[in-house]
């Protein structure tokens, strides 16, 4: 989609674009408010601005649809697309470190309560094991802000991933 089109589209068909962001509706709502946006930074920095003020709510709300780092997404939507396209690197992970993930996880759901989050695009299987590790480490409240803080890259990553930035230009007269 282009940026321009996104500006133009109804509320409803826009806020199906922002959902693959993150599946925050108050968020939602505010970015789509912000229309029309000039080009893809200026949209990418109020996206990063109102993510900031997201919340513990905010997160559980958003992790309903984010499968587990090694978890082949299940599902032919947008939402899984996304997600397999961001654990590609999973797919040549070594067994052992592939395992690792899988223990990791679990014990992060039973600590936390939650589903591991993290950027996963551009990292790879043990990048992300090092991560998982370390972050069992935390507090409960250390944990939730860098869980919401790898919320926000991916809701940005996705946003620029989804968008072409056209600049917008007025006709000649």
């Amino acid at each position: 989609m282009h940026l321009e089109q996104f500006n133009a589209a109804d509320a409803a068909d826009a806020a199906v674009v922002v959902r693959l962001w993150a599946d925050i509706p108050w968020w939602i709502g505010a970015i789509l408010s912000g229309r029309p946006y000039a080009d893809v930074d200026t949209l990418a920095a109020r996206a990063a601005a109102l993510a900031a003020r997201w919340n513990a709510a905010d997160l559980e709300t958003a992790l309903a649809h984010h499968p587990r780092i090694g978890e082949r997404p299940s599902g032919v939507g947008a939402q899984a697309a996304a997600s397999r396209r961001e654990q590609s690197s999973m797919d040549a992970a070594a067994s052992d470190v592939a395992a690792r993930i899988a223990a990791g996880n679990e014990a992060y759901e039973r600590r936390f309560g939650r589903v591991f989050l993290i950027r996963a695009a551009g990292r790879s299987p043990e990048q992300m094991l090092g991560e998982l590790e370390r972050r069992l480490r935390n507090d409960p409240s250390t944990e939730q802000r860098e869980a919401l803080g790898q919320l926000a890259e991916i809701a940005v990553l996705r946003l620029r991933s989804s968008l072409d930035d056209i600049p917008i230009t007025k006709a000649a007269s």
